[in-house]
């Protein structure tokens, strides 16, 4: 029993949610790099608390929000990539994003005929009914590459 209790520390990691995985999971040094190192592992969540605070400007609470967890949890993970990333730019080290525990929150597009406002809503809540801009009922998914017949599927009464 105390073999055990010494392996198990803390709670596990609770998943992250995260709006996008990058197409380009592969960054090295151009030039005089160092072949010898390894390259420095990022995560998908640290990468995604990085793009949250850093690129999208969201203040820590309002990051942390969208990716459904503590603040102090997001402040690990941001302090945990911004150390990773300078790092491999100070030791020219290649970056690797890969792994993690996360879920993939997936949105929807949505777009009002009358005033042409977009915006998303995240799967499993529902069709919404009105334009949140405009209070139109007059609204449709907004799938790119819709073809000919697109343009009339999602109409929902009259103006």
């Amino acid at each position: 029993m105390s073999e055990m209790y010494g392996k198990c520390r803390g709670r596990p990691k609770c998943p992250r949610w995260v709006e996008q995985i990058p197409e380009i999971t592969y960054f090295e040094p151009r030039g005089n790099s160092s072949p010898g190192l390894a390259a420095v592992c990022l995560s998908v969540e640290e990468l995604e608390a990085m793009r949250l605070v850093d690129l999208e400007e969201l203040q820590q609470g309002e990051a942390a929000v969208k990716m459904g967890i503590s603040r102090k949890a997001l402040w690990t993970e941001l302090q945990n990539a911004r150390k990773k990333v300078a790092g491999a730019l100070t030791s020219g080290r290649a970056i690797e994003i890969k792994g993690g525990n996360y879920v993939l929150d997936l949105k929807r597009k949505f777009e009002c005929y009358n005033c042409r406002h977009e915006w998303e809503e995240a799967f499993g809540t529902g069709r919404p009914d009105t334009c949140p801009a405009c209070g139109s009922v007059n609204i449709r998914s907004a799938h790119t590459n819709r073809g000919y017949a697109g343009e009339r599927h999602g109409f929902r009464g009259g103006e």
